[in-house]
């Protein structure tokens, strides 16, 4: 079986960004994406606006040109697709890594990699290293409360339209559940927000934090700060104070059921820990970050990488794609250093 000098996981802007240094540096690299190219960002609401200004969001060196101060969703979309032609890189779309494993568990030896294709067909690749570029946005921060997989109930939001005339109950605080609660709101949907601080997430971006704040001021959007949610139901969301006590004998007395037709849960998202743990990479209990070295971002197993948010465990805002992009340059350069030194 032919062995790769880098197998890549994830088309994201980080594992883009790897792949584009391998090229460039003469490896022999394969780059694997479950679902379409930046597949988080296709995901993110139509109307998206980044924080960030096009520049921030460049890779491989291509200039991101933009009308606007802020690039939009589309935008950014339209130049990851240019930044892969121009670059010619090929990308196994359709295919879901199962698992990483060394063959015949040596230390040293090189990795083997199933993945499965959109049509079910499984197969291996062996690799010298693997990238870890994955992201979080599939793995979002779940409530762990009763009614949380029912169908009205999602961790994604995308547009407003079908919530016309409905009363919808989003849960959290930062630039997620801020931007879905004012365009849900402008569209007409009656939104209640829920979050369990005392007020919205300093982080949230300057150009919506006083809009938010205005509309929940005049009562255009009602918000339950100090607040979680404890059941969702097929039409209601019940909710208590911070400071209620919790468990079969707590009282009830300061709990409420919030009309909702459906409910956003819009508090966060995590890297897939139980498929690094799987790998064999160390997780801080405390922190849940991957073991891995800062300065090469090669974990305790040694040849295994990770690049983008998923370095960063259950501080997700520490690693954007501003940051997280020149990663995969640093791997390929350690990936790099360690086949000449083989070679020499």
């Amino acid at each position: 079986m032919r062995c790769h000098d880098l197998i890549i996981i994830g088309a994201g802007p980080a594992g883009l960004a790897a792949a584009i240094a391998a090229k460039r540096a003469d490896l022999d690299f394969r780059i694997f994406e479950k679902g379409a190219l930046v597949n988080s960002i296709f995901r993110f609401p139509s109307q998206m606006v980044f924080f960030t200004t096009p520049e921030l969001l460049e890779i491989g060196g291509l200039p991101f040109v933009s009308p606007r101060e802020k690039p939009t969703r589309d935008e950014t979309l339209r130049y990851y697709r240019r930044v892969v032609d121009a670059c010619g890189i090929e990308v196994a779309f359709s295919h879901t890594v199962t698992a990483i494993a060394r063959d015949g568990g040596a230390a040293d030896g090189p990795f083997t990699v199933a993945t499965v294709d959109g049509d079910g067909r499984a197969a291996r690749w062996t690799g010298r290293s693997v990238l870890v570029a994955t992201g979080t946005y599939d793995h979002p921060n779940r409530l762990g409360v009763p009614g949380e997989d029912l169908p009205h109930v999602s961790h994604y939001y995308a547009e407003p339209h079908p919530f016309y005339r409905k009363s919808v109950v989003i849960v959290g605080g930062k630039n997620s559940a801020a931007e879905a609660a004012l365009d849900l709101f402008r569209n007409g949907v009656q939104v209640t927000l829920v979050h369990r601080r005392a007020e919205l997430g300093a982080s949230i971006k300057y150009w919506v934090k006083p809009d938010i704040e205005n509309r929940i001021k005049e009562g255009s959007i009602q918000a339950h700060f100090e607040t979680r949610v404890v059941e969702i139901r097929p039409t209601g969301v019940v909710v208590e104070p911070t400071g209620e006590p919790t468990g079969e004998g707590a009282a009830a007395g300061g709990r409420r059921v919030l009309p909702a037709d459906a409910v956003f849960l819009l508090t966060g998202y995590l890297a897939d820990l139980d498929f690094l743990r799987q790998c064999g990479v160390s997780v801080d209990a405390a922190t849940n970050v991957p073991h891995h070295d800062p300065e090469t971002f090669e974990t305790n197993v040694p040849g295994l990488y990770l690049a983008g948010s998923v370095v960063a465990g259950a501080n997700r805002g520490e690693v954007f794609i501003e940051n997280g992009r020149f990663h995969g340059q640093v791997v390929v350069g350690d990936i790099a250093r360690k086949l000449s030194v083989r070679h020499a």
